[in-house]
This record gives C-alpha cells, structure tokens and sequence, in this order.
C-alpha cells in the first residue's frame, strides 16, 4: 500500500534546517520561470532559506520579481518513496553589514565555482511538504527497473 502524507509545517522545517542543497524558483525579467540549483542554510532565526550568489539570472530574477520558491527533497528510488519541502515567500538581496556578518557565520559554502558576494534571502511565508510511504513489499516491477 502506498500513501501520500502532508509534512508538518515543524517537519517541514526540521528538514529545511538539515538540508544543504535545493532549487531556487525565480520568474525572469521577461516572465520566464527559472530553477537553479543553490546550497544554503535555513536561517531560524528569520525563518528564511539564505543562499550567495553572483551577479547574473537568478540574482537579479530575484530583484526583479521579489517573490521566489524554495524546494528541497529526499528519494529513495530503490523502495519508491521520497519527500518534498517547498517554500515561497518574499525574496531580497541582503545589503545590511551586520546582518551579511551574521550570515557568513552560517557556513553557506558554494560548489559552483567564482565570488558569490551577494546574500540572497526568501522569507518562508508558505512551508508545504508532502510525503509518499509505503507499507508492504515494492512491486517487483521496481526492483527490475533499478
């Protein structure tokens, strides 16, 4: 049996808190959706996810459309399950010098290469998530697809 859970907004952010990497979702200037891959940290202290970046497409979507949405997820292809935290809220390039020092403390370490030196913010003003479990065997179709 498989079945579809709604995640706590309190799970939702337990696991935003554990995770590193996600996907930024951003409207360009031109209204075309983008997504990129970013490393952050989920600051608690703003309830917001925080990432750095450089000048180009997902900053200035960012600047441009002031609202984004934030997806992290968890799969486990082998067994069929999986789950997903997405945020949307409003989002803002970080500019205060103080607060820029308390984010560096974060340890948000890029893996694209180049000077991220901007501080990107979205303030979580919807956490969703969702769950797929199973209970029971894994049809065998799974097993010999993997």
């Amino acid at each position: 049996m498989v079945g579809m859970l709604d995640v706590s907004r309190a799970e939702c952010l337990r696991l935003l808190a554990a995770g590193r990497f996600g996907r930024l979702a951003v409207a360009l200037s031109d209204g075309a959706p983008v997504i990129r891959p970013v490393n952050y940290r989920f600051d608690e202290r703003s309830q917001s996810v925080v990432f750095r970046t450089t000048d180009g497409s997902k900053l200035q979507g960012v600047l441009h459309a002031g609202e984004a949405a934030f997806e992290i997820d968890g799969v486990d292809e082998a067994f069929r399950m999986g789950w997903s935290v997405i945020i949307t809220g409003v989002a803002e390039e970080v500019t205060e010098r103080t607060e820029i020092r308390r984010l560096d403390a974060l340890g948000v370490i890029p893996w694209a290469p180049g000077t991220k030196r901007h501080w990107v913010r979205i303030r979580a003003r919807t956490v969703t998530g969702r769950r797929i479990i199973r209970s029971g065997p894994v049809p065998s179709e799974s097993i010999s697809a993997a």
